[in-house]
């Protein structure tokens, strides 16, 4: 078979060589140990959450080691494409701190563009790329075409099959599959000529060497050592309508694009065999791969699942949705990526995230479990380290887009707003009263008239007259003016005249010798004021409520009694 011929048939016009594309992408200038990697989805939809793990890890990667992060558009399959899909994956990444150094991204009329010297980073864009090496392996004796006729090619149309599944591997036995690919591998140039001259579409297939009897040592950085049996399957590289698959596409591009570490899914390690072989025949050094687990949750019998897409937290525009901050998602990735985030947390309680040194060899191999319950808890950590502006900040861009009302209240009056948010903030043990800013609107709702109501009743266990009373003295001696130890001394004389105890020991050590303490008449107060049996500082709701909501308030609890 005279290969540079058969070449030269089924790619004329291509021209350049792979010696002179290598010359438009040379090897990056970067320190030593630098990784380059890349984050390389489809535009098919939503940003699922488990795209923010092989995301941070590989934006931790480039960036801890003063390499490159960049964002490559993988749309050669149109008919999954949805329109939008790719501006929208950009704003969601970068709404979670995700920066990419370049790649695509998003112009100043808001569509997708370019911006770096390895592009385009739009796999449909580079078509031209992939042909100049497709034509190279038919030189070599490395690839070869498949035809489909007109009538076949209709008849698979008819029936609703793809063009490229000529194979018919989704049927076919490995024996039957293997005979089949010998059958395709028998054809002479002047099959090839007739066909052309017909205008029958091919398939380029890569000819395969590979013995599954035969085993390849490889390391994964996540799963280890590996022994992967060798493929013997004659895979597409490019498809009838020219458009290259995954597997192509991947080689050529993580090649002149320089990458040096591959983050993906484990639901690929089938198809590593493909991809190594793909690199020795393109006379290509192989990047380093980690192949992560599938993210898990437990379904309502205890059982682990995977997290799939129509499941409550798969999409990440929920997050925004339900008012989790991106630097409590962020955080909580962490703590799912490398099981001494938390030690180092604890140790550096002001650091944030993308200070901690992220380890591969502290990622679990067996994958990681989503909980809702977890993203809480951190996520009322990392609140609670923030100032009441950076609070105040968010809380508001959440309420103005997902809560209206709430917008309104908080914009009316930032200061007063700030105030509220400042209670019990800062500090060794800072409040954590919330993981969403949709808890936000609970939270402060007793400091608006509009939303005042009162939630807790006082408890039955106190006769009413004794709280009316309690209630009516401390009105008679309440002074705004006053600091919290004078005015906590006053509650505790509201306490002596009623016959509580003012001394909590001296109650703990003889509670049958007191109708109550001064705890109880605090109770009573903060249920008027509040509307709660539980609420911050009371010393400080009221000084940020004043004297006339506090009196108020008050009194019309009094009335009620």
């Amino acid at each position: 078979m005279n290969y540079e011929l058969l070449a030269d048939l089924l790619y004329p016009e291509v021209t350049e060589t792979p010696a002179e594309l290598e010359q438009t992408y040379p090897p990056r200038s970067l320190p030593e140990g630098a990784k380059v990697t890349r984050f390389a989805p489809s535009p098919t939809g939503f940003v699922h959450f488990g795209g923010l793990f092989p995301t941070t890890i590989g934006e931790r990667l480039a960036h801890q080691s003063g390499g490159v992060f960049y964002l490559r558009i993988e749309d050669t399959d149109a008919k999954r494409e949805v329109a939008g899909a790719a501006e929208g994956l950009i704003r969601t990444l970068a709404a979670y701190g995700i920066r990419f150094d370049e790649g695509a991204v998003l112009g100043e009329d808001g569509t997708v563009c370019d911006r770096g010297a390895y592009g385009p980073y739009r796999q449909s864009l580079r078509g031209p790329i992939y042909r100049v090496y497709a034509k190279q392996l038919v030189k070599e004796g490395k690839a070869y075409p498949v035809f489909t006729t007109r009538e076949e090619l209709e008849a698979l149309n008819a029936a609703d099959k793809k063009a490229e599944l000529l194979a018919r591997d989704w049927e076919q036995t490995q024996d039957s599959r293997r005979e089949e690919q010998q059958r395709q591998r028998q054809f002479t140039i002047e099959d090839v000529k007739a066909h052309l001259q017909a205008g029958d579409p091919f398939v380029l297939r890569l000819l395969a060497d590979g013995d599954p009897e035969r085993k390849i040592p490889f390391t994964d950085l996540v799963k280890g050592k590996m022994e992967i049996p060798e493929n013997d399957e004659d895979f597409v590289l490019l498809k009838s309508d020219g458009i290259p698959t995954y597997h192509f596409a991947h080689a050529v591009d993580d090649h002149l694009m320089g990458t040096t570490h591959v983050i993906r899914g484990e639901e690929w390690l089938p198809s590593l065999a493909k991809h190594l072989m793909l690199f020795r025949y393109l006379g290509f050094r192989p990047p380093k791969y980690l192949h992560i687990a599938q993210l898990m949750r437990l379904d309502d019998s205890g059982n682990k699942k995977k997290l799939s897409k129509r499941d409550m937290g798969a999409n990440l525009d929920d997050y925004s949705r339900m008012g989790y901050a991106p630097a409590c998602v962020c955080e909580y990735i962490m703590t799912l990526l490398n099981s001494n985030y938390e030690e180092w947390h604890m140790q550096n309680p002001d650091q944030p995230y993308t200070a901690f040194p992220f380890n591969i060899k502290k990622m679990s191999a067996s994958g990681c479990l989503f909980d809702f319950h977890k993203l809480n808890d951190v996520s009322k950590n990392v609140i609670s380290r923030m100032s009441a502006e950076e609070v105040y900040t968010q809380a508001l861009a959440w309420a103005e887009r997902y809560d209206p009302d709430l917008g309104r209240l908080l914009s009316a009056d930032p200061a007063y707003a700030k105030a509220i948010l400042s209670i019990g903030r800062g500090g060794k043990k800072p409040r954590k009263d919330f993981a969403t800013w949709r808890d936000v609107k609970p939270y402060l709702s007793f400091f608006y008239d509009e939303l005042f109501t009162v939630e807790d009743a006082y408890d039955a266990a106190f006769p009413r007259s004794d709280i009316r009373r309690a209630l009516e003295d401390f009105l008679g001696s309440y002074d705004p003016a006053d600091d919290t130890t004078v005015w906590f001394d006053k509650i505790k004389a509201v306490a002596d005249r009623l016959g509580y105890a003012s001394d909590m020991k001296a109650y703990k050590a003889n509670p049958e010798a007191f109708p109550g303490s001064v705890a109880d008449v605090s109770m009573f107060l903060r249920v008027a004021v509040t509307g709660r049996l539980n609420s911050p500082d009371m010393y400080a709701v009221m000084r940020i409520l004043g004297p006339e909501r506090v009196r108020s308030r008050i009194r019309r609890m009094i009335d009620s009694l």
